[in-house]
């Protein structure tokens, strides 16, 4: 006779959904070419209370540009393959998130910079005046979490 589960409960999945992420220090997006191909990559993130991520992002990455022309991205947040029970069933959450690009001139960009030399560290200070980078807002607006086997 099989095993009989019992239904998770739906207020751990989620707790353990909107924690999952704080254990990485970068995520991994999928933006848009112009010619619409997807461009893998990552960069190093910090998040708010509201539950956005903010990424500090060179021109000289494809992911920037691409960001700028069509504002979607994917982003992902996997176990480690070392750490997995089974390579098929790693835990991961994926984000299908609206992009905004936070100008210098803008009151929360100094903010948000200092959340990342707080997570980062130091080496922010010189980041921080590089021309070339510019920070984006991923605003969520779905999720999947996948916790691994049925």
């Amino acid at each position: 006779m099989p095993e009989v589960r019992e239904p998770p409960d739906l207020n751990d999945v989620w707790l353990e959904a909107s924690r999952f992420h704080q254990a990485f220090d970068s995520l991994l997006m999928a933006t848009v070419s112009p010619e619409g191909h997807p461009v893998a990559s990552y960069a190093p993130y910090v998040s708010d209370a509201d539950g956005c991520f903010y990424i500090y992002v060179s021109e000289l990455a494809a992911h920037t540009s691409n960001l700028q022309r069509h504002p979607e991205v994917s982003v992902l947040f996997i176990e480690d393959e070392r750490d997995a029970k089974h390579l098929f069933g790693r835990q991961r959450m994926t984000f299908g998130c609206h992009a905004r690009e936070i100008g210098r001139n803008q009151a929360d960009f100094a903010e948000v910079l200092d959340w990342f030399e707080q997570k980062h560290g130091p080496f922010m200070n010189m980041m921080r005046t590089l021309q070339d980078f510019h920070l984006f807002r991923l605003t969520p607006e779905s999720a999947q979490f996948v916790r691994g086997f049925g």
